[in-house]
């Protein structure tokens, strides 16, 4: 099983398709990467290490079909016309920590500094200790006109976009929702990855409001990764088999805004 291993900033993992639109009967083809700053490794199609890896267009929900090792791990014709989106789940990982101020850094960046005195509070040690992690991607993809919505599929957190940018007017922004055991998350943070066509990468954020919301400042052109991190002690019986005491819940979103 592949270990996808966090640095003290954490590395994101989402899915990167080759072309966010694509025409009707054309290949539909995405790589599953592990990195910073929306720049990484691509991982093959190895089902050990999720729990789910489905397509949904329309009222079609099935799972994405593949080979065991193909790379990119998304290889499949267009199954409809509109607004097809990827979801995955990966299994449950594991990062060892042997210096404090890594484990810091990376609950200071994704705004969860009220992690560190909970950890001191509760006297968890400093020096060695682990933290189970698992990710919950999606990406939109538009095949032909592009249209249909995003919407809630019942991952334990997930970013839902609220309008579709490959047909709705993108002028004022994207509007996305964040949701965590089926729940807004209010107030709190969603990492904005901006990468434009020459692979720059800029990186901002913005928090949700009461209801969880917020609106992505997004341009023509660019592609988008959106990042939004659940911090919190792991269940006793996760908590055992891993020999952890923090779990991480990474939430990320993938698209494009068409010129």
């Amino acid at each position: 099983m592949a270990c996808f291993a966090l640095s003290a900033k954490g590395h994101e993992f989402w899915i990167d398709p080759v072309e966010h639109q694509v025409a009707p009967g054309e290949t539909i083809s995405a790589d599953i990467r592990v990195g910073q700053t929306y720049k990484g490794s691509s991982y093959s199609f190895l089902p050990p290490n999720f729990r789910r890896f489905d397509y949904a267009l329309g009222d079609q929900l099935a799972a994405v079909p593949g080979t065991i090792g193909d790379r990119p791990a998304v290889q499949m014709p267009a199954p409809g016309e509109g607004l097809l989106i990827l979801v995955h789940e990966t299994t449950d990982l594991i990062v060892n920590y042997t210096e404090f101020h890594r484990f810091e850094d990376f609950v200071k960046h994704k705004g969860a500094a009220w992690v560190l005195d909970e950890h001191a509070a509760k006297g968890f040690p400093t020096d060695r200790f682990r933290e189970v992690y698992s990710r919950y991607a999606k990406s939109l993809i538009g095949v032909g006109d592009s249209s249909g919505e995003d919407r809630v599929f019942g991952l334990l957190t997930e970013i839902v976009a609220l309008e579709n940018p490959y047909t709705d007017d993108m002028s004022d922004g994207i509007d996305v929702q964040v949701f965590y055991q089926g729940a807004p998350r209010a107030n709190e943070q969603v990492e904005i990855f901006e990468k434009a066509a020459d692979e720059t990468v800029e990186v901002s954020t913005v928090m949700t409001d009461a209801d969880g919301k917020a609106t992505i400042p997004v341009r023509p052109g660019y592609r988008y990764m959106l990042d939004s991190v659940v911090l919190r002690e792991p269940a006793p019986d996760l908590a055992a088999s891993r020999e952890a005491i923090w779990e991480s819940l990474w939430a990320n979103l993938t698209f494009a805004v068409p010129d």
